[in-house]
């Protein structure tokens, strides 16, 4: 979701928006939003117009989606791995919910940026702990952790130099990395045995996938900075 601390061109914090989407595109550099992400965007700030939800400071939220991906690692850990799938998803809507409340209430500051992305790399660590617990190689965990790390430290150091938004919205974004351990869990649950007809272990596969995804998507981001950061 949109950094909560993005400034708009005028450089004044970002407030409510006329369009789910309108929003998101200002946010991510004039990127505008797939039908897919149109309608996760629905979704989402759907949930933050609710009283209730929208009562929660956004930093709580994004404390609160940490809590779930370390509860997903227990439970993983436990070999519930049903449980840890929907704390899984539940994570990923938490990760959703605090820009969108931010977004929707004014409350759009640059401290929430720094909150925001902390979280969401301790999410991701923790995310790949829950391919590791469920069976997948070390190595290839270690390789998708450091591969996520990098992705969002080049686009940090990018934006520091001058990128607009987010560059590029690659393979590899925080979707992908909350859907691939949910599968990975819910494949453990239902076939413990491995995938169909190839037997392969569910947390390997996603841990696999994990890497190819990272690395495409760094590909992806390394263009995008060439293109928008003056060479001289």
């Amino acid at each position: 979701m949109p950094r909560r601390g993005a400034l708009n061109p005028a450089g004044c914090d970002a407030g409510p928006v006329g369009t789910e989407w309108d929003g998101w595109s200002e946010l991510h550099g004039g990127i505008r939003p797939s039908p897919l992400v149109r309608g996760w965007l629905r979704l989402v700030h759907g949930l933050a117009r609710s009283a209730p939800v929208a009562r929660i400071p956004p930093d709580v939220l994004s404390g609160m989606g940490v809590a779930a991906a370390a509860g997903a690692l227990a439970a993983a850990a436990g070999r519930w791995a049903l449980l840890a799938a929907l704390l899984v998803v539940l994570a990923g809507v938490l990760d959703g919910l605090d820009g969108a409340v931010a977004l929707h209430t004014g409350r759009v500051r640059p401290l929430g940026a720094v909150v925001d992305a902390m979280a969401d790399r301790l999410g991701d660590l923790l995310l790949v702990g829950v391919l590791l617990v469920l069976g997948a190689p070390t190595a290839l965990c270690v390789a998708a952790g450091a591969l996520v790390l990098l992705h969002e430290y080049l686009r940090s150091r990018a934006q520091a130099a001058g990128m607009p938004g987010v560059g590029a919205v690659t393979v590899a974004e925080r979707p992908v990395r909350i859907v691939l351990p949910a599968l990975a869990a819910v494949g453990t649950a239902v076939w413990p045995d491995g995938t169909p007809l190839a037997q392969w272990p569910w947390a390997t596969l996603c841990a696999g996938l994990w890497v190819v995804v990272a690395v495409v998507g760094l590909a992806q981001l390394g263009v995008a900075v060439i293109r928008h950061i003056p060479t001289d």
